[in-house]
């Protein structure tokens, strides 16, 4: 099957992504440019101000510095060839340029679903193991946590991905997306994808659904914990420190659920496109606004580093 692949494969896919609707493509231009640069400054500065800071050197905001380095990761992965395809009449991506496409993507999408759950297990042991909180997520299991995390995203992404590449696409060369995603490449195939299905619907079900049903239980136990405070300010106290992380996880699985459990319809795809687009270019830039706009030790702590850095003003924490 591998030499059938390598004399089948084309030098180049065509993305036709919003080809069908050209008067939307320099706004939509605009628009993924703007949020783009957004989602590189904000998530920049989530993860300048974790590692400055030493009052955010705690398991929470190490799990968030990492998402942020993976969503600026992952919206670098997609964007640019966006951009590209947007501003000129060519739409088309080499075969390399493709396959380093769905590699990336593929690995940085199961590990920000695996990342989501982890962080949904720190804030269940803030919430509920409050007096281990420091013994249960130590520095050691943070780090290994994390690791597992990246390790796994990127294991199922060399497995799927090289199964992918390994089918002949017997002179098929348009994508009716704008990026290079694996089922669509398995679209263009001219033999039996059986295996690859199952692999994905494994992948799927370990990488997807399996982190999702863990965050639930981690939120089902939090909402026990929070009903059995009694004060109204420790009940707000408690919600305030997980709103933020369940904004985050409300949007990134909302749409991913919403885009594949649409009907199979001719109008659905173009639908899939515009959800494809929010949660590959909208819900990067999101994140950082999300945990920022609620969360005031990151406002003080940017605040506090404005200060020093800008105006050489120490403020009441001193020197870091």
């Amino acid at each position: 099957m591998m030499g059938i692949a390598n004399v089948s494969s084309p030098e180049v896919f065509v993305l036709l992504g919003f080809s069908a609707r050209p008067s939307l493509e320099s706004i939509l231009f605009i628009i993924a440019l703007g949020f783009y640069v957004v989602s590189i400054l904000g998530n920049g500065i989530i993860i300048l101000v974790s590692c400055m800071d030493v009052h955010l050197h705690t398991p929470m905001y190490f799990f968030l510095a990492n998402l942020s380095f993976l969503d600026i990761s992952f919206t670098t992965s997609i964007v640019p060839q966006l951009l590209v395809n947007l501003w000129g009449p060519q739409k088309t991506i080499s075969y390399g340029g493709c396959v380093v496409q769905f590699y990336i993507s593929h690995w940085l999408g199961a590990t920000e679903c695996v990342f989501l759950a982890v962080m949904s297990y720190d804030r269940y042991a803030a919430i509920c193991r409050p007096l281990n909180y420091t013994i249960i997520m130590h520095p050691q299991l943070c780090l290994s946590l994390a690791l597992a995390s990246w390790l796994g995203g990127l294991t199922t992404s060399m497995v799927g991905s090289t199964l992918t590449m390994l089918l002949p696409l017997c002179g098929n060369n348009r994508i009716d997306h704008f990026f290079c995603e694996m089922p669509l490449i398995m679209q263009l195939t001219c033999v039996d994808t059986s295996l690859n299905e199952v692999e994905m619907y494994v992948a799927s079900f370990i990488f997807v659904v399996l982190p999702l049903g863990l965050i639930l239980v981690s939120y089902g136990h939090i909402a026990w914990a929070v009903m059995k405070i009694r004060s109204a300010e420790g009940r707000r106290k408690a919600f305030n420190t997980c709103s933020s992380h369940v904004a985050v996880v409300a949007l990134f699985y909302g749409s991913i659920i919403f885009m594949y459990l649409q009907p199979a319809k001719s109008n659905s795809h173009e639908q899939g496109k515009f959800i494809a687009l929010f949660y590959t270019v909208i819900t990067p830039m999101l994140n950082p606004l999300i945990y920022t706009l609620r969360n005031k030790d990151v406002k003080t702590a940017l605040r506090h580093i404005v200060l020093e850095k800008c105006c050489g003003f120490a403020g009441p924490w001193g020197h870091i």
